[in-house]
Order: structure tokens, then C-alpha cells, then sequence
């Protein structure tokens, strides 16, 4: 009997032991999605070699997995990190295009994700900008300054302090000068002899002229049978006065330098400009002077002079430019703002930010549709403003990528891996190098020799730090 109780209780424990085992089975295997097939783990799209077992967002860059399905890929599944990029790989080989050596073919959802935006190579007239600093100064043609031929003492000022207007003919100051006194005295008595000596008449007449006494002056001397004691000094031109040096009661000589007048409605910029662009302007060179105020519009110029030497220290030439000056806005010594607009050939220019520059190459990815981008090398020319000129490498009308150009270049990348003949340095289109690049974090794998047919590699083992068993 106890024999039948203890063999009895032995079957009853076996039972339990495989019942309780075929549930934890149940309880541990994946899960199945709804379509029936079933999800081995989770991965991040954006960084392949990271894997979950469960369901979530990626810690590193917020993205959401993306599960992966038992029967995709025929790589090992001995590491999740390297079915995953397994798998990536051959998706990305089996939908490049065979025709264009080098393309990747990006979705338009996962370009829209990823910021893709296209651009149109537009052919131009060639015209550039020189930007260049400029000062303004007085036009030295519009300079006058005020003499009296006479010596003497001056009596009245009647323009008595710097920065003043005056009207051209306008009186600035009178004179007294005993020897011009003495002049008129000998005209008056040469008048009373003109029928007998005329030629002393004419004489005394001149040199009254040449000493700067109008016309309606001299015929008041005879008029009125008396001389003027005191010279008016009349303003040669209208503009500002600059400078100042007559004050009353001073003794004054033909060499005094008394005002000096500067007419402003004209002015000069001189713009310092790179010796590398000398060359691209000339005399004559329409230009535009721009201020640093927001609003305050544009003044058209001209070239009138190039300096013929270079300021060894700054590299630069002076180049002086003509402008209006309307309102007197501009005053010397101002620092204003020179643009040369420079006509050139026609030219093919792209966005700036087209142009994926490495140091040695730069790169383009041009629109072959589909979905399918191109990568390749163009040479560039000048920069002006947000775009860039293209010597070769495309042609007028292609689209390129204008936004998203690095993310563009990491599938590109990821492409050349797959192929086994990429890179990294992007190395488009350019010969194998000795390993196959890796995703980062991985180390590189050497080379094979190419077969007839296209092969797909084996990707290698991904971080370790990424991996969650």
C-alpha cells in the first residue's frame, strides 16, 4: 500500500513539473504581432545596433523602435546587434539603383523625417557683390578758402563761427588798407586828367581790379568823387565753413588764409578694397553706398580713382567713388558701406548649404527621383550672399540637396558599406580602400575581392555598449 501511495504521488509530481514548465514557456516566448509573425526584439531605425527586448523609445536620440520579425535577413542571429545591422544592409543594397554607381535611395517619408529639401541649379548672369568699407571725405574740388589780395587790418566779421552757411557772394568781412585808400585816391585824380593822360586813368582803374574791387565799387569811387575806407570780402561759393581764422582787429596779409568753405552737396568715399579684388573693378564702376542705420536708402556712386599702390600692412587699395549727398546725410569721416555689383559670365550656383565641403572634395546629392540621390563632386567657384558658384559637376536644372545634407551623407555612407566598396571621407565613386567602414563604435572589417555578381557582407558585431541581451 505504501509502495502504491509513494508511486502514486511520483506521477502526480511529474505532471505538475510539465504543466508548470509548458506555461513559463508560453509565458516567456515573443510575442506574436497581429499579422502572426513573430517579433524577435526592438530596435532603434535611426542607430541599428541598438536593441531592446521591449517595445519603447531609444534613450540616445528619443526615436521610437521598431520591431524586428523572426524570418528577416539570413545572417546569424548570434548577436541582435549584427542581425539588426544585418538586415539594414541588405535592405539598403537591394534598393539602390544599379544603374548610377554610388546612389542611395531615401524613401520621401524618411526624408520628410529627416528635414530633406531640394534646390533647383540656376543659371545666373554671373553678377557678385564686393563688399568693402568706406570713410567719406570732402570732395577737395569743392574746397574754397578766403584771401585778400591787400594787407591790412580787419574791421568787421560778420560770419564769426565754424560750421556756419554761407551763400556764395554773400559778405563775410571788411577790411581797412591804407594802400588800398591810397589807390582809389590816385583813380579820382586820373579821372580829373582822363582827356589829357587816359592811359593813367585805365592804369589806376586796373589795379584796382586786380586787387579785387568790383566794378560797382570803383564806379561808386567816381560817383560819388569819394574813396571806400572799408573793402568788403564777399564768399567765393556757398557750403559749410570749415575753418575759421578772421577775427576783428587783426592785421591780415595777401598770404592769410582767413575762412576755408566746403561745399558738402558732393562727396568722396574711399573704400578700402583686397588686392584680390582690384582686378574686377575700374573706373567708372557704378556702386552703392549703404549705411549701418536700418531704413535709410541707398546712394548710387561712381569709381573716379584707384590708388596704383597696395597699404603693405592691410593688403588693401584705396579706391575713391563720387556720390551725391542728398540732405547732407553724409559727413566726413563717416565709415559708410561699399558694394561693387561685378558682371561677370553666366554661372551655375546652388545653395551654400548644398555643398557638403570635406576640405579636400565637396559634395552635392542630386535628385535622381524615386527617391534616388546621387552624390557627387563638383568644383566650386565664389561665394555670394547664401549661395555658390559651380564650375563643374551639374548641370542647369538638376535638383539638389539644399537641407538635411549631412543626414543625406550618413546613408550614402551606410550604402557604400553595403556595397563593399565605399569609404568613409566620402569616398564617392571613388576606388575600394583596404577595410569595409563600420557604423560607429564598430571596428573595420577587411576587404574582399569583388565577386561577378554583387554580394551582400556580413556587417560586424555592433558595440557591446549597445547591446541588451
Amino acid at each position: 500500500m505504501a509502495k502504491t501511495l509513494l508511486k502514486a504521488f511520483f506521477t502526480l509530481a511529474v505532471f505538475a513539473a510539465v504543466f508548470a514548465g509548458g506555461y513559463i514557456v508560453r509565458a516567456t516566448r515573443h510575442p506574436e504581432s497581429p499579422g502572426g509573425r513573430r517579433i524577435l526584439y526592438y530596435v532603434d531605425p535611426m542607430h541599428p545596433a541598438y536593441a531592446s527586448d521591449k517595445p519603447g523609445v531609444a534613450p540616445d536620440c528619443g526615436m521610437t523602435l521598431v520591431p524586428v520579425y523572426a524570418g528577416e535577413g539570413g545572417a546569424p542571429t548570434g548577436s541582435r546587434g549584427q542581425q539588426v545591422l544585418s538586415n539594414t544592409l541588405e535592405q539598403v543594397y537591394a534598393e539602390s539603383p544599379s544603374t548610377v554607381a554610388g546612389a542611395v535611395r531615401i524613401p520621401p517619408e524618411r526624408q520628410q523625417l529627416i528635414g530633406v529639401k531640394f534646390a533647383t541649379v540656376e543659371s545666373g548672369g554671373g553678377t557678385r557683390t564686393i563688399r568693402a568699407v568706406g570713410k567719406v571725405s570732402a570732395d577737395e574740388t569743392r574746397v574754397g578758402h578766403v584771401h585778400t589780395r591787400i594787407e591790412g587790418w580787419i574791421e568787421r566779421v560778420f560770419v564769426n563761427f565754424t560750421g556756419d552757411t554761407v551763400k556764395k557772394d554773400e559778405p563775410m568781412l571788411t577790411i581797412y588798407s591804407p594802400e588800398m585808400l591810397a589807390s582809389q585816391e590816385e583813380l579820382l585824380l586820373a579821372a580829373r586828367a582822363r582827356d589829357v593822360m587816359p592811359s593813367l586813368f585805365t592804369a589806376a582803374r586796373r589795379r584796382l581790379q586786380l586787387w579785387e574791387l568790383s566794378d560797382d565799387q570803383i564806379d561808386q569811387v567816381l560817383v560819388t568823387g569819394q574813396p571806400i575806407r572799408s573793402i568788403t570780402i564777399h564768399a567765393p561759393m556757398s557750403g559749410f565753413v570749415t575753418e575759421r581764422k578772421a577775427f576783428p582787429n587783426q592785421k591780415v596779409t595777401p598770404d592769410s588764409d582767413l575762412y576755408t568753405i566746403t561745399d558738402l552737396s558732393r562727396v568722396w568715399i574711399v573704400a578700402d578694397v583686397f588686392e584680390s579684388d582690384i582686378t574686377s573693378i575700374k573706373v567708372g564702376d557704378p556702386a552703392y553706398v549703404t549705411f549701418t542705420s536700418s531704413g535709410t536708402p541707398a546712394v548710387a556712386a561712381r569709381v573716379s580713382y584707384i590708388q596704383p599702390q597696395v597699404d603693405p600692412m592691410t593688403r588693401t587699395l584705396k579706391v575713391r567713388l563720387d556720390a551725391n549727398n542728398p540732405g547732407l546725410r553724409m559727413k566726413p569721416e563717416m565709415f559708410v558701406n561699399v558694394e561693387f555689383g561685378i558682371a561677370g559670365a553666366p554661372q551655375l550656383s546652388v545653395p551654400a548649404d548644398a555643398v557638403l565641403d570635406t576640405g579636400d572634395r565637396q559634395t552635392v546629392f542630386v535628385d535622381l527621383g524615386n527617391g534616388y540621390l546621387e552624390p557627387r563632386q563638383v568644383a566650386v567657384g565664389d561665394r555670394f550672399g547664401d549661395r555658390v558658384t559651380i564650375l563643374r559637376g551639374v548641370a542647369a536644372g538638376e535638383r539638389v540637396v539644399s537641407s538635411g545634407t549631412f543626414l543625406v551623407d550618413s546613408e550614402s555612407q551606410l550604402k557604400a558599406a553595403a556595397n563593399g566598396m565605399g569609404a568613409p571621407q566620402h569616398q564617392h565613386g571613388g576606388a575600394p580602400s583596404t577595410t569595409t567602414p563600420s557604423l560607429p563604435g564598430m571596428p573595420d572589417m577587411p576587404a574582399t575581392s569583388a565577386p561577378a555578381s554583387p554580394t551582400k557582407p556580413t556587417p560586424p558585431s555592433p558595440h557591446e555598449g549597445h547591446r541588451r541581451d
